[in-house]
């Protein structure tokens, strides 16, 4: 039986709804609060178990789960557990990404990139191209949740232009939220004369 993830959303008051500025600088109506989720031990085991099934699926090897901080923390350390794997995380220090706190990475161990949620997958990225250079290989991008930008294996929605992920490398995850997202100077939430505010990890 799938999990209806928008339920869990909804349920943990993880689904939020009003004026929300995101990292990449664009306005939403809708945000997804994952760390409401998380919370949860139990949710947090249930939806990486349903991840995992899906990537070994793939027999995809990998050796480590590497998240980028602070958001993607929880969901890759329960996702590594599920996968019998090592977890790392990568963190911003002035701003770049880095490998820091005795974190270290072998010459070709193969890695999997996860997040909570994958909008346009930038911190993704920031934290596959650490790891690369150290020498590991990036085989897979996995997150919780795909905002829609991106495609996600399985899925039949198809990546739109904002998506950073290679169309090489496989992405998992358990669900779709394709919300509407504007540009700054072409929100409606702004025109109506409300302000964006940023729930997040970042700049909260």
């Amino acid at each position: 039986m799938a999990i209806d993830l928008e339920k869990v959303y909804k349920e943990a008051g993880a689904l939020l709804e009003g004026h929300f500025l995101l990292s990449s600088g664009n306005h939403s109506q809708f945000y997804l609060q994952s760390a409401k989720v998380l919370e949860n031990p139990k949710t947090a085991a249930l939806l990486a178990n349903e991840l995992a099934k899906q990537i070994k699926k793939s027999n995809i090897k990998i050796d480590t789960v590497c998240s980028p901080a602070l958001g993607g923390i929880l969901a890759g350390y329960e996702l590594a557990r599920a996968l019998n794997a090592r977890f790392i995380f990568t963190e911003r220090v002035d701003k770049v990404m880095t490998l820091r706190r005795g974190f270290e990475v072998e010459e070709g161990e193969n890695i999997l990139i996860c997040e909570d949620i994958i909008t346009t997958a930038g911190s993704a990225l920031e934290a596959a191209k650490v790891v690369e250079e150290k020498g590991a290989k990036v085989v897979a991008f996995g997150a919780l949740a795909n905002r829609g930008f991106c495609q996600r294996t399985g899925s039949k929605k198809t990546a739109k232009p904002e998506c950073k992920l290679p169309k090489d490398m496989p992405f998992f995850a358990l669900d779709d939220f394709d919300f509407e997202i504007y540009e700054p100077q072409n929100c409606p939430l702004c025109k109506d004369g409300s302000k964006a505010y940023k729930p997040g990890s970042r700049g909260n």
